[in-house]
């Protein structure tokens, strides 16, 4: 019989992943955040100019829903542009890191031996912009569980090419 240990582990010792410095994105990947906020608001706009229109009470008080769109489309590039700024990744020897949030950050590591899948996709804006979104999926769950947007689509390709190296290195024969 073998001899068990369970020896504690000092956790103040441990590595800091907050000491790693991620790579921010593409700035280009502004404009994308941009584009989709104001496509909203540009709906937002349309449905209380319709409002508007078509209930006698709000002529009166037509600047009451401008004024409304125009705070939250203020609010909401703000909050793009702070939210753009947060977001970083970084792959290192075991592992990838990402991190977004703007009021409560969120980092994610994922162990390379834990994926499962990796997937490339380029929106049509994002395509003319030369940037792509990279998926990387773990065990369990039909979502991914990191979804890094606005990547360079050359270092995507890099990036997904490292990764899928690293999930046949884990299961060489296939299985």
């Amino acid at each position: 019989m073998e001899n068990y240990t369970n020896n504690a582990i000092e956790t103040l010792d441990l590595p800091k992943f907050e000491s790693v410095a991620l790579s921010p994105l593409q700035a280009a990947y502004y404009k994308v955040m941009l584009l989709n906020v104001s496509i909203f608001h540009l709906l937002l706009a349309i449905g209380a100019g319709c409002a508007i229109y078509f209930i006698p009470q709000l002529q009166l008080y037509w600047y009451v829903p401008v004024s409304i769109v125009t705070v939250l489309f203020s609010i909401s590039i703000l909050i793009s542009r702070v939210s753009f700024k947060r977001r970083g990744f970084a792959f290192r020897e075991h592992d990838v890191i990402y991190r977004s949030g703007i009021m409560a950050v969120t980092t994610i590591i994922i162990p390379y031996n834990r994926i499962q899948h990796v997937a490339l996709h380029e929106g049509l804006i994002s395509r003319k912009l030369g940037l792509a979104t990279l998926e990387i999926f773990t065990a369990g769950g039909n979502s991914s569980d990191v979804k890094i947007s606005g990547i360079d689509k050359a270092h995507a390709e890099k990036i997904k090419q490292l990764l899928v190296g690293k999930i046949l290195n884990q299961h060489p024969d296939g299985e």
